[in-house]
């Protein structure tokens, strides 16, 4: 198998991250993340209402949405409009679940916070680069809010981030683009803090089943990537 090439950086190193926020000024938080020449953009939105299984409760809610723009692929995509379409909704989960876990929602009782993550253009790992760019404009909301004095601590709890990792032939690669992702024979999406604490780890086998080592190796290998891109991320905001 020829292992498709991989142009300024080795088999572990992630793809250049780029992030800006405050992109969005009807937004109260907002950041344009760049991962290689993937792009999403992301918004914070606030609700002075509780989610319906929240009420009574001490904690806010978060949950996020997420969709990809027609042309943020090399054809033309329909409009995505059906809010139950099956790999919208997985990623949409995964998102509120890796968002959720950066927040200390104490802090929003009574509230519900909704994250959208938009494509802009892909070119493989767009969910993982939903959690940056979504971690990033958390960040943005939280800053904005310490300096009006709407709050005295700050609520992100968890630096949250996420990296997709796979194997190639024996090679195994972090953060994979396009062409590395359509061949590879195992894949995770790894979503974890900049501590190395795990949230999820998701994705399998393609061609077959794979060693315990090896799936041992991936998860290893995508929390490492993981604090690699947060360190980027946090340098940048």
């Amino acid at each position: 198998m020829t292992l498709p090439p991989r142009t300024g950086r080795d088999a572990l190193t992630p793809r250049p991250l780029s992030v800006q926020r405050g992109v969005n000024p009807h937004a109260p938080g907002s950041a344009h993340l760049k991962l290689g020449r993937t792009e999403i953009l992301a918004t914070v939105s606030v609700e002075d209402k509780p989610a319906p299984h929240m009420r009574g409760k001490k904690e806010g809610w978060l949950t996020a949405e997420y969709a990809m723009l027609p042309r943020a692929t090399t054809d033309r995509q329909a409009r995505e409009r059906n809010l139950q379409n099956g790999r919208r909704h997985e990623i949409q989960r995964l998102l509120g679940r890796a968002l959720r876990a950066s927040l200390d929602l104490r802090h929003f009782r009574n509230q519900t916070l909704y994250v959208d993550c938009d494509v802009l253009v892909a070119d493989g790992g767009t969910r993982v680069a939903s959690v940056l760019a979504g971690y990033a404009a958390l960040h943005d909301f939280a800053d904005r809010l310490i300096h009006a004095g709407k709050l005295s601590e700050w609520p992100l709890a968890h630096a949250v981030g996420a990296a997709s990792v796979g194997l190639i032939g024996d090679e195994l690669r972090v953060d994979l683009d396009y062409a590395e992702d359509k061949v590879a024979r195992a894949d995770l999406n790894v979503v974890a803090t900049d501590a190395g604490l795990l949230i999820e780890a998701q994705g399998g086998a393609e061609e077959g089943p794979i060693t315990h080592a090896e799936y041992v190796r991936l998860l290893t290998a995508g929390v490492e990537a993981v604090g690699a891109l947060l360190r980027e991320l946090h340098r940048q905001l």
